[in-house]
């Protein structure tokens, strides 16, 4: 076989399905991680500076506590859809043409199957939980558009004043009031940086960022139920394979054994 030839079978070899779905989850995580993270650091500097928050002291969880709670999600995300989809392309592999060409059949449909079938219990259960992350993702962008509204509204219509209270959205507690309006020196500065439009823009990225994971985990989903039909499909063709042999091997067997006797009568 030349050069040409075994280029263009191992090009046959790749699982184009899965690779695309695997470039599409690296995209979205690496999208909904590097922004997301990025944009936490940004609401951080936010409420620290314009609404002169700070760290409680001891042991008490407040905003910024779950703010270190989620970047560290963030890090076990990255590192752990890495090597899912690292699984999924081998899975891939395993169950082409050329990875059957090479091991045979008989371990193609029992492992393939198997395989299979636990990546797509697998797959189900990250895709729902990439649905609650999409969903989750919204809810600040849903909170920096309020803020984004507010201040071109204060460009807009002068003399309103307009406030914003960290209460409406959970941040704080209810006894706790934190909240800045249109007329006061921090609203105006806070609207006037380039902070509050980075980490809108950031979780608006990070947000459909986890969307792209969602259709990703759904391209993965069919790609594993068409590599489990074809494993399915192959066992059911090689007990049939091994059936067929077994019959013509009776068959044969009792040809030679009929013909010996016909020579032993003759001689």
């Amino acid at each position: 076989m030349g050069c040409f030839e075994c280029c263009i079978k191992c090009l046959g070899g790749i699982p184009y399905a899965s690779l695309i779905a695997t470039i599409l989850l690296y995209a979205g995580v690496a999208l909904f991680c590097g922004c997301g993270h990025e944009a936490l650091s940004g609401t951080v500097n936010i409420l620290q500076t314009y609404f002169e928050m700070g760290r409680s002291a001891g042991d008490t969880i407040d905003v910024f506590t779950m703010i270190d709670i989620f970047k560290y999600v963030i890090y076990g995300v990255a590192a752990a859809f890495f090597v899912y989809g690292i699984l999924l392309m081998v899975e891939g592999f395993f169950t082409t043409g050329a990875i059957k060409d090479l091991y045979g059949d008989f371990k193609i449909t029992t492992c393939g199957r198997c395989v299979s079938a636990w990546f797509i219990m697998l797959t189900y259960v990250f895709m729902l939980a990439w649905l609650g992350v999409t969903a989750f993702t919204s809810l600040p962008v849903y909170m920096y558009f309020n803020m984004w509204t507010i201040c071109r509204n204060t460009t807009l219509m002068e003399g309103t004043n307009l406030c914003l209270d960290l209460r409406q959205f959970g941040i704080v507690t209810v006894g706790e009031e934190k909240k800045i309006c249109t007329m006061s020196e921090n609203f105006l500065r806070m609207c006037e940086s380039t902070e509050l439009n980075m980490t809108f823009h950031l979780f608006i990225v990070a947000l459909a960022g986890a969307g792209a994971a969602v259709i990703a985990m759904v391209h993965y989903l069919m790609v594993l139920s068409a590599n489990w039909a074809y494993v399915k499909d192959a066992c059911r063709m090689q007990k049939y394979e091994d059936i067929k042999s077994k019959e013509e091997q009776e068959l044969h067997d009792i040809h030679s054994t009929r013909s010996k006797e016909r020579l032993n009568a003759y001689t």
